[in-house]
């Protein structure tokens, strides 16, 4: 047993022999499915606990941290794999917000925290919890109770994981500039940066959409001039070629020359840009600002069913720190020696709130989750019009027609696994294979991943996406928290999708 082993084993039966630190797992696990962690993985699932004994017995037993739902539930350990959604649907009694902030820098999950909090109080949202967890993040959660128990035509307990995942994803677009501006205050030095992690300047920064707040894309202006009567014209992603153009002007047989070049943002999915066809350039509509999430990535929509969070109070495995209870107050100053659980200061995790207080949000969030679906489906039937994406025959495809990006990610992943799960989901359906064949690809996808997924997140996973009305596509090659973060390409890629080399090879 390695000594780091040691000592935090030693420091486990010490604090969760405290009845405060029990007590307060106890009383936060009412109606929530717990699973106790080892160092060899996770526990037996479904689990609970429910009395002081349970606790310091699974310690005994080797737990060294306790992790629970977001979902509640009228019994927790009546949950399996094999439920359908709505017998899952009849299990579940509601489900509180985790707003899950992990960036790798502790400043920067301060600072996004901050931002999340003054968010939510500028909607009447008060009642709120905080607390560190464990390592270098930081969790919000909202208690079910402040959110109606109907909205529209849907009841809320069923409208899990999709409404908690859309509240999660409308924050972080709004709170994106905020956070890009506090970061650059922390005066980070871009050229040293850059060169410890080999970037270039300009990958190090970015400009937001005005209209739907994402991240622009960038292109090339090239300014033409005449060689004879010097008339000047620009063009966007002009590509330089050996073919000489003539001048646009009737009376001149001159021949346009590419003089310079300058970069222009663009919004793919709003259609907005700072150029236009006459050549003007308003550049105050995309304005170049530091790109916070390349230096502290924010993955705040980790929200999935039966998605598990380190309880409050519960330690670390890694850092052997506890997951603590704050205030707001103390976000400012906090410092994770604070966490120490041999020196904490104990105090209560309790979310009361008003009923209903957070029903603004939850219709904020909603409406403009449909605006970014309809930009978003706009965008994709432009993307394929011609390309008959609709009509892929998947018995027209081999694995040999896939791409190496998804050819590498299918021989399974050691850290990312449910971001490569969701690529090769979307992936797979996007391509028109049947339910039957990709359970069998992603259960055999799953068996090279060190550890694998559980069964049943896979299924659920799965049954969700062939539920939506529309085929959502695979990420982008240039969405970092995909392909490159998960080591499955390497540089710029020629082309913006996986599915476009697999559509080029269908043709050739």
């Amino acid at each position: 047993m390695e000594l780091k082993e040691t000592r935090i084993r030693a420091i486990t039966n010490l604090y969760y022999s405290n009845t405060k630190i029990q007590e307060l797992l106890v009383n936060f696990s009412k109606n929530r499915e717990v699973v106790p962690r080892y160092f060899e993985g996770f526990g037996k699932r479904p689990d609970t606990i429910q009395y002081n004994s349970d606790v310091i017995n699974l310690v005994k037993k080797g737990a060294t941290s306790f992790h629970a739902s977001e979902e509640l539930w009228e019994d927790p350990l009546k949950i399996n794999s094999d439920l359908s959604q709505g017998e899952i649907n009849k299990l579940r009694k509601g489900w509180d917000l985790l707003i899950d902030i992990d960036s790798p820098f502790l400043d920067c999950s301060k600072i996004a925290a901050k931002l999340i909090i003054e968010f939510l109080e500028q909607r009447k949202i008060k009642s709120y919890g905080i607390k560190f967890s464990g390592s270098k993040g930081f969790h919000i959660i909202i208690s079910n109770k402040s959110f109606p128990k109907e909205f529209g035509e849907f009841k809320t307990k069923d409208m899990f994981p999709e409404w908690p995942r859309a509240i999660c994803q409308y924050i972080l677009n709004r709170i994106r500039h905020d956070y890009n501006k506090r970061v650059s205050e922390m005066n980070i030095d871009l050229e040293s940066f850059g060169k410890r992690t080999n970037s270039k300047i300009e990958d190090l920064t970015e400009s937001l959409c005005p209209e739907c707040g994402r991240p622009a894309k960038r292109g090339k202006i090239t300014i033409l001039k005449c060689n004879s009567c010097h008339m000047q014209i620009e063009r966007k992603d002009y590509k330089l070629t050996k073919r000489r153009l003539k001048c646009l002007s009737n009376d001149c047989a001159g021949i346009l020359e590419a003089k310079e070049s300058k970069d222009y943002s663009y919004c793919e999915y709003c259609s907005m840009s700072n150029w236009d066809k006459s050549g003007k350039r308003e550049t105050e509509k995309f304005q170049e600002e530091v790109s916070a999430n390349k230096f502290g990535s924010l993955d705040l929509v980790l929200v999935a069913p039966r998605h598990l969070f380190r309880m409050p109070y519960s330690l670390h495995e890694k850092t052997a720190l506890a997951s603590i209870v704050l205030s707001k107050e103390e976000l400012e100053d906090f410092d994770p020696k604070f966490a120490d659980p041999m020196k904490l200061k104990i105090k209560d995790f309790v979310l009361d709130c008003e009923e209903g207080e957070a029903r603004n949000l939850l219709f904020e969030a909603l409406e403009w989750k449909k605006g970014q679906e309809d930009s978003e489906k706009k965008y994709e039937n432009k993307l394929y019009e011609n390309r008959e994406y609709s009509e892929i025959n998947p018995a027209n495809i081999t694995e040999e027609m896939f791409p190496a990006s998804i050819k590498k990610l299918l021989k399974g992943l050691e850290e990312g696994k449910k971001r490569g799960l969701f690529v090769l989901i979307t992936f797979l359906r996007s391509l028109n294979f049947s339910i039957d064949y990709v359970y069998l690809k992603v259960r055999e996808w799953n068996e090279k991943n060190k550890p694998p997924l559980r069964e049943g997140y896979l299924k659920g996973q799965i049954e969700w996406h062939f539920k939506q009305k529309r085929k959502i596509l695979p990420p982008n090659y240039d969405n970092e928290s995909f392909y490159k973060d998960l080591g499955l390409i390497e540089g710029k890629q020629k082309v913006k999708n996986p599915l476009v080399e697999v559509l080029r090879n269908i043709r050739n």
